[in-house]
């Protein structure tokens, strides 16, 4: 079975010298250890590295125990809450004049006018659009400093929109097109302490999602099972519904 690459959308940047992490954190370290021919007399090519890198930077998932005492850690987060029908909520034309711009409820109810209501056990992301900048860090973040967080500029959910999704729809994770799920401007991170705090996952720095659907396709946010992890690395990526529909036909589960 050959897939159609058209209906499998990589939702994932890689990780290279070029990932961006928050001012605070070192980046992304790959050196290699062996990378050529071995010696006489067998001669075959071998390769191997190290890697090195922080939790919370580049696609990647944040497990609750990152701003939850009492959450779940990463290799404890259910694969049931990383693969669902993908809800994307585009409030891009906002974000495009204003940094801090926040996914509202409003924009929740405008989405489920149109296309609606989130289904359950949704993955819902915010799609801001600011992909565009990836990966220029002084554009993608505000501020291209060592330490300075002071200038975070980049938009994220609003604690009401967050709010509205725990209390009246059956979601089992948020995602965003920037590096947090808080706008970059937040100094007490209200959404990571209602989202985690109720032992959901989020994923952030999604590559790619202005070639999701509003609705119908189905995301895959499959992280590093990192043992006592607050986040990791994740591949993630959508099965768009053509493709699904394939797939079901050959009974494969998804």
């Amino acid at each position: 079975m050959k897939i159609d690459t058209a209906k499998v959308i990589d939702l994932t940047y890689t990780f290279d010298n070029k990932t961006i992490y928050r001012p605070t954190e070192k980046g992304f370290a790959h050196q290699f250890e062996e990378n050529g021919d071995t010696p006489a007399p067998k001669h075959y090519f071998y390769a191997s590295a190290n890697y090195a890198a922080p939790e919370h930077g580049g696609t990647h998932t944040d497990a609750p125990r990152h701003f939850n005492r009492n959450g779940i850690t990463l290799d404890q987060v259910p694969l049931t809450d990383c693969i669902g029908p993908a809800a994307v909520i585009d409030f891009s034309a906002r974000a495009a004049k204003d940094p801090d711009a926040m996914l509202g409820v409003d924009d929740i109810k405008a989405y489920e006018a149109a296309n609606g209501r989130i289904p359950d056990a949704a993955i819902v992301v915010a799609r801001s659009g600011w992909g565009k900048y990836w990966p220029d860090k002084k554009r993608y973040m505000g501020t291209d400093k060592p330490g300075d967080v002071a200038d975070l500029r980049f938009p994220g959910y609003s604690a009401e929109a967050v709010g509205f999704i725990l209390k009246n729809r059956h979601v089992v994770a948020i995602a965003i097109d920037t590096a947090s799920i808080d706008p970059g401007n937040s100094k007490d991170f209200p959404v990571h302490r209602l989202w985690l705090g109720a032992n959901k996952p989020g994923f952030e720095n999604i590559a790619n999602a202005e070639k999701l659907p509003a609705r119908g396709a189905t995301i895959f946010c499959i992280p590093m099972k990192i043992g006592s992890g607050t986040g990791g690395p994740t591949r993630i990526f959508a099965v768009m519904p053509r493709r699904l529909r394939q797939l079901q036909k050959m009974n494969i589960r998804l």
